[in-house]
């Protein structure tokens, strides 16, 4: 993306980017010196037929004027130049620290109406995707994007891997064949509309909230984790029985759908029972009453019905009276030398003391070599609990505490040695961790919110609102600092009425957060199964407002882009205790409102047909409504599918129409049907279907504006569904 000096007319620089115009074609390219930064397109202005030195002559219409370069002895500024061949205004270009501004103004004593419009391509980094840096006033909508979907609210491209945004101001985005197009109209009589800039914002994320950011591996944790963990029901009494009893229930029902990690939680010895600060969490003995054969065979176990180990870890503290005894030089004591408490052990450890680190640093690289876990949650980080070490360590007593008393990041050291125990190629949730706090540079995923339920109660209405609050909170993270952890998805009938556990579900899915399971498996009904299979795998998303949000926003938009199709799944939520309808308009969504949709709501299997500028639904109290909006088309397209609650986004690899045949590649689990829809105009009518074979079902529904179709196959496998019209 060199600076184009060949073909232009005119070139100079204005701070860090470069201005190139040739006064054929009217070509405008705006590129930055570093090279990894380009906006390139056409100008042209539209101005009254005629100027005279009081204003716009007497019709009063609007010409096609030429932009043009200098004519006179300012070089750094292009002309517009009138049908007479007269300048009459100009546009100038001024530096903005990383970014640079372009003005069109009149000539002195002028003052008609007239319009600059620029129309041109962007190039940026490989891996930047559209999306928003500047906060909305009232905004009430959860912004996920899957792929490179463009709003009309984006107002950046962000490159994850530089924590760098390519800003603009006046610039509407646009995604065209693969391509991303810019486009401004600027008003020369108005000075709130006359200009517009491009400008490189570094360090979005590090400069701000992620003083410790660091670009995420995507190599080790190429998606967010998905998985199944027993506190949320078991807490402490799940051994080794337990969990590969559930794992062998998971292996048949949620493997094929995507579930990934079986994560073993207290199985340090003298953990029978609360709290955590008595449990061995320094070492690596293990309760041997519920984990008689050792933790490297259940490892071993656990991944011969294909599934990776997990294991969660409480190292910053032990309740082990006789390694404390052995160790005492490696905790933390107060003024009169008593041991120093926390959440994570009677006894504290002290991260400056000498050896301590080593030692944490061999018990993890022993868990994750010899006894082969893959996936550690660690707790007890820098979340909100006051107990956990993070918040100790900074107390200025705790500091005056430790050995070297002049360390400026005790905490860190901590984060360091772990990762460094568990090695490069395995992955770190840190369980109560923050963007905030160091774990940010080292951690793969990260806890958001508190636990989903309190020890030996069941999941509640209220787990389940804050674990919604402190999602809308810290989405922004997601995935461009680590993956976001609400915590387990728990849907159990025996705590949840439907609605709710479809809010939970919704909650945790939707956002293509980690997602974990964590109910008695084999004690669920059928369609709370089904919940936990339509959440899985992941979908791959990123956060499409890069600044925090609170509250319980009513709207959570994911919007979808893959090349085969551009549509929305919007989440309408009622938080209340009482029936409420619930709007979003198309403005909300960063949609033209003239932009006409089809819709269809998963959880109740409802077709609205026809929409336009808006979306409403009278959602029941503590619920939600689900809805796939797909761009109205003049022949049958996809609608929705069961498979997943994205409704596409999972599991539709392609469509493709030729005039009287759709083909649809859909990924098919084996042995579990599932129904693809498609919307169908009222003026075409199926004929027949076909799957590669497969054996399928169609039905008509809808008065025939809808085609169902159940795909049904021995094995899981990609297939070509064809309908005929």
């Amino acid at each position: 993306m060199a600076f184009a000096t060949v073909w232009a007319d005119t070139g100079f620089s204005v701070g860090r980017w470069n201005v190139a115009f040739s006064d054929e074609g009217e070509r405008l390219v705006l590129s930055h010196a570093d090279g990894f930064a380009e906006v390139s397109g056409t100008v042209s202005f539209k101005g009254p037929a005629v100027v005279t030195g009081a204003g716009v002559g007497a019709d009063g219409s609007a010409a096609r004027w030429r932009v043009a370069s200098p004519r006179d002895g300012a070089k750094e500024r292009l002309a517009l130049v009138d049908a007479r061949d007269n300048v009459n205004g100009y546009i100038s270009f001024q530096p903005d620290g990383e970014g640079v501004s372009m003005l069109v103004y009149h000539r002195t004593a002028f003052a008609y109406e007239g319009a600059l419009s620029f129309a041109g391509e962007v190039r940026y980094r490989d891996d930047a995707y559209p999306c928003r840096l500047s906060p909305i006033a009232g905004d009430r909508v959860l912004s996920v994007k899957s792929g490179n979907a463009v709003s009309n609210l984006d107002d950046a491209l962000f490159s994850p891997s530089a924590d760098e945004a390519l800003e603009f101001k006046s610039l509407k985005l646009k995604e065209k064949s693969g391509k991303l197009s810019v486009s401004a109209k600027l008003k020369i009589d108005d000075a709130t509309a006359n200009a517009m800039s491009v400008k490189i914002v570094k360090d979005w994320y590090k400069s701000r909230w992620v003083p410790y950011w660091r670009a995420p591996n995507r190599d080790r944790s190429p998606h967010a984790p998905t998985g199944w963990l027993s506190w949320n029901t078991y807490f402490d009494t799940a051994g080794s029985k337990e969990n590969l009893d559930e794992a062998r229930f998971a292996a048949k029902w949620f493997k094929p759908f995507g579930m990934e990690i079986w994560n073993i939680e207290s199985w340090q010895d003298n953990s029978p029972k609360l709290p955590v600060s008595n449990f061995h969490n320094m070492n690596l003995e293990t309760y041997k009453t519920q984990f008689p054969e050792g933790m490297k065979w259940l490892a071993d176990e656990i991944r011969k019905l294909g599934f990776r180990p997990g294991l969660w870890m409480a190292p910053y503290g032990t309740g082990n009276d006789e390694f404390y005894a052995r160790h005492k030089d490696w905790f933390l004591h107060d003024k009169e030398g008593k041991p120093i408490r926390s959440w994570n052990g009677k006894y504290t450890l002290d991260p400056t003391a000498p050896g301590a680190l080593e030692h944490l640093t061999s018990i993890f690289d022993r868990a994750s070599h010899e006894w082969g876990y893959e996936f550690f949650k660690i707790d007890g980080m820098s979340g909100r609990g006051p107990g956990y070490c993070a918040h100790l360590y900074e107390r200025p007593e705790v500091r005056a505490a430790m050995h070297d008393t002049s360390c400026p990041n005790p905490f860190e050291r901590t984060v360091a040695a772990y990762r460094k125990g568990i090695g490069d190629d395995r992955i770190f949730l840190a369980c109560q961790g923050h963007f905030t706090g160091a774990e940010a540079g080292y951690a793969d995923a990260s806890r958001t919110g508190a636990d989903i339920v309190h020890p030996n109660e069941p999941v509640k209405w209220e787990n389940i609102l804050l674990q919604a609050r402190c999602t809308v909170n810290q989405f922004f993270a997601h995935a461009n600092v680590f993956w976001s952890d609400p915590d387990c998805m728990l849907v159990s009938q025996g705590a949840l009425a439907r609605e709710q556990a479809q809010v939970e579900a919704t909650v945790v899915a939707l956002p293509g957060q980690q997602t974990f399971a964590g109910d008695k498996l084999a004690e669920l009904a059928p369609d709370r199964v089904r919940l936990i299979q339509q959440a899985l795998p992941v979908c791959p998303t990123r956060p499409g407002k890069l600044y925090p949000m609170f509250g319980h926003l009513p709207v959570w938009d994911l919007h979808v882009s893959r090349p085969f199709g551009d549509w929305h799944v919007v989440a309408l939520f009622n938080w209340g205790d009482d029936e409420k309808v619930v709007s979003v308009s198309w403005n909300e969504l960063g949609e033209d409102p003239d932009r006409r949709f089809v819709a269809w709501e998963f959880w109740t299997d409802t077709y609205l047909g026809e929409r336009k500028g808006s979306l409403s639904a009278a959602v029941p109290p503590r619920g939600v409504r689900l809805f796939a909006l797909q761009p109205l088309a003049d022949h049958p397209q996809f609608l929705t599918s069961d498979r997943h609650l994205t409704q596409g986004a999972v599991g539709l690899l392609g469509q493709k129409w030729d005039g009287s045949r759709l083909v649809a590649k859909v990924d098919a689990v084996g042995g579990f049907p599932q129904v693809a829809r498609f919307a169908v105009p009222k003026e075409w009518k199926i004929k027949s279907a076909t799957a590669n074979g497969v054996g399928i079902k169609v039905k008509e529904e809808c008065s025939g504006r809808v085609a169902a179709v159940e795909l049904s196959v021995p094995r899981s496998c990609v297939v070509d569904l064809c309908l005929d019209f």
